[in-house]
């Protein structure tokens, strides 16, 4: 990265990270208009697209006038003026093309899930370190000020002693029926089918990834995994089109959080857990102790407080959806000129490594968390295929 510079007072001034965009689907299609909004433009460039389809990728530099079009990812690294990325690519490509920009000495944001195994994993963390670049995984759940407040209260006895919970996420028709995955006259329609296929594939890397992180980050690292998993629905239609489904879509695993505290987590083809105001994922899960229960953001039918309620509140959906909504609003980048975009915790996310390369803050999005969470899932469908309960070795 660019060195600092002084101003007119003699104090250092960090100069703005040149940032390339790995991928110009549908998350980051999502994700650049919050690179035009005026305080994240006075810290970030908007430096290079890639993609394979590189009319795509041009539309989208177009939007910003220090951009460039790159058709591969191994131009666009070559390049001095990119700084860092952000991987927005299909999961089953993370590793290699994170891996290569490490190795590139580029700071790296990934979408979730970093990569597939733990293996990959620790080689990605020894890439960061051996080229003293940052590296920030998705998704950062412990940054929403509600997952911090659920730890605290459950550290602080206001359960009891937890016993059990339960997380999740379902599939059902989601990414089939978002628009920019619908035929279009213009023949650009963005592919999911990859979401059905290996490696990469499945709700558990897509979705139950959000509730592994939380519920890790708010009971702690898992001691052993047990599982059962398989296809439900073999055959989907994207498009008119049939697509034959690789990968699991319905898992049921039991955690083993050490002290006979155990939770359920399931990646379902179909059906997600919901609380009374929630109506949406509720990715924060249910914590059950011995003198109490935490449903989403009620604790025993009640709302809790936590820092931001209140500008949660002001939202159209009057903050009650634990992951969405209001509860975005309140993460620590989003300015009221963010309100109105997408996908804002994975700009969050986006802006933890940028405030990293930038300013030398480490983020709790670490990439050891995201390791221990790929090591759940790889596990889990472990435990499933051979009948016996997986003991982790990994932790954050």
């Amino acid at each position: 990265m660019r060195r600092r510079r002084t101003d007119q007072t003699g104090k250092f001034q960090m100069s703005k990270l040149r940032l390339g965009f790995v991928g110009a689907g549908v998350i980051n299609q999502r994700l650049l208009p919050h690179f035009a909004v005026a305080d994240t433009a006075a810290v970030v460039d908007v430096t290079g697209i890639c993609d394979p389809i590189v009319d795509r990728a041009q539309r989208e530099a177009d939007q910003f006038a220090t951009a460039y079009a790159y058709p591969s990812l191994d131009a666009m690294l070559d390049d001095d003026r990119i700084d860092a990325v952000t991987i927005g690519s299909p999961i089953g490509l993370h590793y290699q093309q994170c891996l290569a920009a490490l190795n590139a000495g580029k700071h790296v944001h990934v979408n979730k899930t970093m990569c597939i195994t733990t293996s990959e994993a620790d080689s990605l963390i020894g890439a960061a370190e051996r080229n003293n670049v940052r590296l920030v995984a998705s998704p950062g759940e412990m940054l929403r000020p509600h997952n911090q407040q659920i730890k605290k209260m459950i550290d602080a006895g206001d359960l009891g002693t937890v016993a059990w919970a339960i997380c999740g996420a379902a599939f059902g028709n989601y990414h089939t029926d978002e628009p920019e995955r619908r035929a279009s006259q213009s023949n650009d329609t963005v592919d999911p089918s990859w979401y059905f296929k290996k490696p990469g594939g499945g709700p558990l890397y897509d979705l139950t990834v959000y509730s592994l992180h939380g519920i890790t980050g708010i009971l702690g690292p898992v001691r052993r995994v047990a599982s059962l998993s398989g296809t439900l629905l073999p055959h989907r239609e994207v498009n008119g089109k049939p697509v034959t489904v690789e990968a699991h879509d319905n898992t049921v695993m039991l955690l083993d959080f050490g002290g006979n505290r155990f939770a359920i987590a399931y990646g379902a083809a179909a059906g997600n857990l919901r609380t009374r105001t929630d109506m949406e994922f509720d990715f924060s899960g249910r914590y059950f102790g011995t003198h109490g229960t935490i449903s989403g953001l009620l604790l025993n039918g009640e709302p809790f407080d936590y820092p931001g309620r209140e500008i949660a509140r002001q939202a159209p959906d009057r903050g009650v959806h634990s992951n969405f909504g209001g509860n975005e609003w309140v993460l620590p980048h989003i300015s009221e000129s963010h309100r109105s975009l997408q996908e804002l915790h994975v700009f969050e996310d986006i802006m933890q490594m940028v405030d990293w390369a930038r300013e030398g803050h480490p983020s709790v999005a670490t990439a050891e968390h995201a390791r221990h969470v790929i090591e759940i899932i790889e596990k889990a469908y472990a435990a499933a295929e051979t009948g016996i309960t997986q003991t982790l070795t990994t932790t954050f």
